[in-house]
């Protein structure tokens, strides 16, 4: 695997490094760092998803997305966040997990990698719905439509959408 010349680091904030990497041929390449995610698309028993809509600063809008966090708490894998995120952003439980597709977002300027689930949940929520989001509870196969139209702007949604409306239902059993 080919490596760097040489490495500086430019900023080191609270969720993102990024570093000038200097690469024969190409020069120096700005490059950031994250920890990793995950994200699941939760789909009721009666198949609509349950999505998340909350502002984002770095597009200054609020988009449409599944819920989704990043890897920082020592020791848990990314099928355990996935739930986790689940359950503290909407409010709902899943019942059955499932590894939907793995991605690198921005793969031009960052090392993120997100794994993205799909989940069926309880009927109902469990819990309350996380400050400062709405819920956008839908039909999967409309919001799969979104996503084929590029009305879905977030790309790991996007993904997780059309993904799983190609596949077999989630089964409604226990985790």
């Amino acid at each position: 695997m080919p490596e760097p010349l040489l490495v500086r680091t430019v900023y080191d904030g609270s969720f993102v490094r990024v570093d000038v990497e200097d690469w024969p041929e190409l020069g120096p390449w700005e490059v950031v760092h994250r920890h990793d995610a995950t994200a699941v698309l939760p789909v009721t028993p009666d198949d609509r998803v349950v999505l998340v809509r909350q502002f984002r600063p770095a597009v200054r809008q609020s988009i449409v997305e599944a819920p989704a966090g990043l890897l920082d708490v020592e020791g848990e894998d990314a099928l355990t966040a996935a739930g986790r995120e689940l359950f503290e952003e909407t409010g709902y439980r899943h019942t059955s997990i499932e590894f939907l597709a793995g991605m690198y977002p921005t793969v031009g300027s960052s090392d993120e990698y997100v794994h993205v689930f799909w989940a069926r949940t309880e009927a109902e929520p469990s819990g309350p719905v996380e400050t400062g989001i709405e819920l956008v509870i839908e039909p999967l196969a409309r919001m799969a439509n979104a996503a084929r139209s590029g009305k879905v702007r977030d790309a790991k949604t996007a993904l997780a959408l059309l993904m799983a409306a190609d596949r077999p239902p989630l089964p409604s059993a226990p985790a």
